[in-house]
């Protein structure tokens, strides 16, 4: 929990930079006590949380995402535990399923804090580039995915970028979508409408010291290991999830599930997986820096 004079601190700044239709905005990395800031925020500015958290939306998993629910208290949150273990919930339902959170606390005079670490779904309400309107195509991209990054660069050029289409070129399943929207615009020469966008809006970053950062990841890890992570993803199993759907929802599911499939010894698992979410908070911090690439404030607390 952040201290008392620095809290009040982020709190004035908050309150000079909101105005009634702003939106709040926590981000960091993982374990860096995005949750406890935003339910202080939250109390002392009459708010509700909005989670932006890919994996959170998801029924029964609870421990391996990290909900630590009591940690809200009265504070109300929304879209946590609103889809079903085999969904694939992504970036347009999350789009959707936030405005609808955002208008709806807003018309009863209350703050919006948007509290998360997945920055694709926060950069999709900030900015939201016209086409990602076009349909994705799973069994386009499973072939175009066998292209080396060198392959699709050269036939993404080949085909022509439009004048106001950004494409990461770093990125390989980042060119994959680029060259199956520039293909799609090609074959259809869709309309593409205007998406709305959030105008105004505060964002607070948090991103505590690397040896702070890699010692919560791996006690954090070993507190949701003893609270019954693996009986978890047994449960999940006994739901109908294979171990190949497992692998989609994440490094706790990945790792544990590897382990029930004894291809991995528990302190292996252990260790793996502590390295594994070190890596995925450092791949966090990279998407915030291009966030902020892109224009978008984050005012970084210390």
């Amino acid at each position: 929990m952040i201290g008392e004079p620095n809290l009040k601190t982020i709190i004035d700044q908050a309150k000079d930079n909101l105005s009634p239709d702003s939106l709040l905005i926590i981000i960091g990395p993982t374990a860096s006590g995005k949750t406890s800031l935003a339910v202080s925020l939250a109390a002392e500015l009459n708010g509700e949380i909005i989670s932006a958290d890919s994996r959170q939306v998801y029924r029964h998993m609870d421990i391996g995402t990290g909900k630590d629910l009591s940690t809200y208290g009265d504070i109300p949150y929304h879209l946590i535990d609103i889809a079903e273990p085999g969904d694939r919930y992504q970036v347009d339902r999350f789009r959707q399923d936030f405005f609808a959170a955002f208008d709806d606390i807003v018309s009863r005079g209350k703050q919006p804090i948007l509290c998360g670490g997945t920055g694709s779904y926060i950069q999709s309400i900030l900015q939201y580039s016209r086409y990602a309107q076009i349909p994705k195509d799973l069994s386009l991209q499973a072939e175009l995915a066998l292209r080396s990054k060198e392959q699709l660069i050269a036939d993404i050029h080949q085909l022509g970028i439009p004048a106001d289409y950004k494409i990461d070129f770093h990125n390989h399943k980042r060119l994959v979508r680029a060259l199956e929207i520039i293909l799609y615009l090609k074959q259809h020469n869709p309309v593409l409408s205007p998406q709305r966008i959030i105008q105004h809006y505060y964002a607070i970053g948090l991103n505590p010291p690397l040896i702070k950062r890699r010692e919560a990841v791996h006690q954090r890890l070993l507190q949701r290991l003893e609270q019954g992570l693996i009986t978890e993803v047994q449960n999940l199993l006994l739901l109908g999830l294979s171990h190949e759907d497992l692998d989609y929802y994440g490094l706790e599911y990945r790792y544990v599930s590897l382990y029930l499939q004894g291809t991995l010894s528990y302190n292996a698992m252990v260790e793996k997986l502590t390295i594994e979410i070190q890596r995925y908070a450092k791949r966090q911090m990279t998407y915030f820096r291009k966030m902020e690439k892109d224009s978008i404030a984050i005012h970084w607390l210390t």
